[in-house]
């Protein structure tokens, strides 16, 4: 039956603008232009066209579904193509498909740099609206009663059992791989409930389950951040295998954010900054030039690190550059909406480490196929 590219975009897991446009290529033997549309029969399979290999290594193409995605920092590096510090982290093949996040702020940044299929709301108003089928489901489950700075209510706060939105799309989709990333705290002696809980519940999915610390430093983020992904693989495929640490030396605060010391407030650039007193011990940091980043923080009230040199506090420029954001990277919103996705994102080449291991596992399940 011949269907609208929406409307085949669902059924298949693929983005309607890709259907439409691989459609305009010839690429289906059922596509039709109806006046100004086209349409695909839906008894048509995807075409999935192969790839030459690059330096002797398949390049993958899989689709993405996306939890919690905030403003799009794991959706950035799941992607890849962007620029940091001046290292170039390439496109993995990965596309997003559809992402959802309740903060319509975080929304609008999204969409401004990521694009258009992100949805405004709570997941289960739009539950029944996920795709019927995707390669991978990824997701920064909320951390809020897990994290040390917070309540440390576990997963029995009204948050962090948000995880569980996860496990239910997982169910639906039956995506070849997941990823659920979440603060370190949750290895603490005093979390081991909500680990076994979450470990449990994923299990329950039938998928083999590995979990690892990793510390954003090792990686090219400098930041002392600490975050902990659990990587879901469908047994019949190859097991998880975590990247590998890239930087012995860490990148520290004053190779990130040096260059802006001389930089005047640029609110179109993001360069702006709390105007907070030193408070407390949080609101009393100071960074050290020789040092990554401490963890940038989403609830910090403005009370962000102060400059390792300079008599204020960094700005939100400065922070996403801990957070290794690109420049290219823009946020439309207000100084505290901004400090607030900034805090709240998976760093971007973070993410992009374990979205290349995830590749990986894709890559020899094609092998496999052909």
């Amino acid at each position: 039956m011949l269907t609208s590219p929406t409307e085949y975009s669902k059924i298949y897991g693929k983005s309607g603008d890709t259907v439409r446009r691989i459609a305009g290529r010839g690429a289906f033997h059922s596509a039709r232009k109806i006046g100004r549309n086209w349409m695909v029969d839906s008894d048509e399979e995807y075409p999935v066209r192969k790839r030459k290999p690059i330096n002797g290594v398949n390049s993958v193409q899989a689709s993405v579904v996306s939890l919690f995605s905030g403003c799009g920092g794991m959706d950035l590096g799941f992607i890849g193509g962007f620029d940091f510090l001046g290292t170039n982290y390439p496109r993995t093949g990965f596309e997003v498909i559809w992402a959802n996040d309740i903060s319509s702020s975080a929304c609008e940044t999204y969409r401004q740099n990521i694009g258009n299929h992100i949805v405004w709301a709570d997941f289960n108003d739009v539950i029944d609206q996920l795709p019927k089928a995707a390669d991978i489901v990824i997701g920064g489950f909320p951390c809020q009663d897990i994290s040390i700075n917070g309540k440390m209510r576990g997963i029995e706060g009204e948050r962090s059992s948000l995880y569980t939105y996860i496990v239910e799309t997982v169910k639906r989709i039956s995506p070849k791989v997941f990823v659920a990333e979440n603060v370190g705290g949750l290895l603490l002696k005093q979390n081991v409930y909500s680990l076994n809980k979450i470990l449990e519940d994923f299990n329950s999915l039938g998928y083999d389950i590995s979990y690892q610390l990793y510390k954003a430093h090792d990686y090219g983020v400098p930041q002392t951040r600490e975050r902990i992904f659990i990587v879901g693989t469908q047994t019949k495929l190859s097991r998880f295998s975590p990247p590998l640490p890239t930087h012995k030396n860490p990148i520290t605060a004053k190779d990130a954010i040096g260059d802006l010391e001389e930089r005047e407030q640029d609110k179109a650039f993001s360069h702006i900054w709390s105007l907070a007193k030193a408070s407390g011990e949080q609101g009393n940091r100071k960074l050290y030039a020789d040092r990554p980043g401490y963890t940038i923080r989403a609830e910090c009230h403005g009370n962000i690190q102060f400059h390792y040199s300079l008599p204020r506090r960094i700005s939100m420029r400065e922070a996403a550059r801990i957070q290794s954001f690109p420049d290219s990277f823009r946020f439309p919103c207000k100084l505290r909406e901004t400090e607030r996705q900034i805090g709240n994102a998976v760093p971007p080449v973070l993410a992009w480490h374990v979205a290349e291991s995830v590749k990986k596992v894709l890559g020899e399940s094609n092998r496999d196929e052909d």
